[in-house]
């Protein structure tokens, strides 16, 4: 007797599904409802007051009172700490003149920093209504009544602030605090008077490190004119 085998069916029937093949058709569905869900949560932050500015933190401030750092700044009521301009904001307080840079943060979740460096005063001159103020970029930034502990520039035209600057920056540390005068008569004629009375003759802005370095000992000399102003051959008198 011959045994025939039993049909098997249609081979779509005996044959096992490939394993993932049921989630497929879910996947687009997943990814649909994690982009709405993406979007409603930037449009919620974005949009509404729960990311809003609660709080200005100003850092840095002495000369600049800090209630004039934030009318500059000028942080709108209730807007998203992701819808303000933080570049705008720092331009705007860098403008107030006795601040040289601001840079603005966010600080999440509702705080907005504000870093400030004052200008501070390296020279001043005489002018209309009091002492005005110079700083280590030459700038002038601000008259006061009295004189800040800071030399006198005796020239205050604007190039020659320049030449001032850089003479005195170039000075040793010691030796800056011991001018009580900056004379610049003209771009290569600058002179120091020390808080001692003895004068120094540094000439024009050139060569400031080579006078730099002969100024010191040369000071340690008796005289009360010392002259740098060609550093290969000083003089005192």
């Amino acid at each position: 007797m011959r045994w025939v085998p039993a049909w098997p069916g249609p081979r779509s029937a005996r044959e096992p599904r490939p394993r993932g093949r049921r989630g497929l058709p879910r996947l687009p569905v997943r990814l649909g409802l994690g982009v709405a869900v993406l979007v409603t949560a930037v449009a919620i932050a974005y949009f509404t007051p729960v990311f809003a500015v609660r709080t200005v933190r100003v850092d840095g401030a002495a000369a600049v009172p800090e209630d004039q750092v934030r009318a500059e700044l000028g942080v709108p009521e209730g807007r998203s700490m992701l819808r303000i301009d933080t570049t705008a904001m720092a331009a705007r307080v860098a403008s107030i003149p006795k601040i040289s840079t601001a840079r603005v943060q966010r600080v999440f979740p509702g705080t907005v920093r504000v870093t400030v460096r004052e200008r501070t005063p390296v020279l001043w001159f005489a002018g209309p209504g009091g002492a005005h103020l110079v700083d280590a970029e030459a700038v002038e930034y601000a008259v006061e009544p009295a004189p800040p502990a800071a030399p006198e520039l005796t020239a205050a035209a604007p190039a020659l602030r320049q030449a001032a600057v850089t003479v005195l920056t170039a000075l040793p540390p010691a030796l800056a605090a011991e001018v009580a005068k900056l004379e610049a008569r003209s771009a290569s004629d600058i002179a120091l008077t020390l808080r001692d009375g003895r004068t120094v003759l540094w000439g024009g802005a050139d060569d400031a490190a080579r006078k730099a370095a002969v100024v010191g000992p040369l000071l340690t000399r008796d005289g009360t004119i010392f002259d740098v102003s060609s550093p290969n051959l000083v003089t005192v008198r």
